[in-house]
């Protein structure tokens, strides 16, 4: 059995599985820290985090840049 397709293919984009925004919660475990600690950074502004309506999302390059400039900070301590 063949099953029909579109000529109008999504683009391959469409097909990565990788995200784009995190849920706090996916930030969270990303960082290994607890949702309350999560908060409490996007809250401070260490941690970048958008409005889309009521959600809360944090970049997924987010938690990775959070932690290079704690690394940097560190460092130089």
């Amino acid at each position: 059995m063949t099953i029909a397709t579109d000529d109008a293919a999504p683009p391959a984009e469409a097909d990565d599985p990788t995200p784009v925004l995190l849920t706090v919660e996916e930030a969270a475990r990303c960082l290994r820290i607890g949702r309350t600690t999560c908060f409490a950074l996007i809250r401070t502004g260490e941690l970048e985090s958008i409005d889309i309506g009521r959600l809360r999302r944090v970049p997924a390059d987010a938690p990775a840049e959070y932690l290079a400039r704690r690394r940097a900070a560190q460092r130089a301590a």
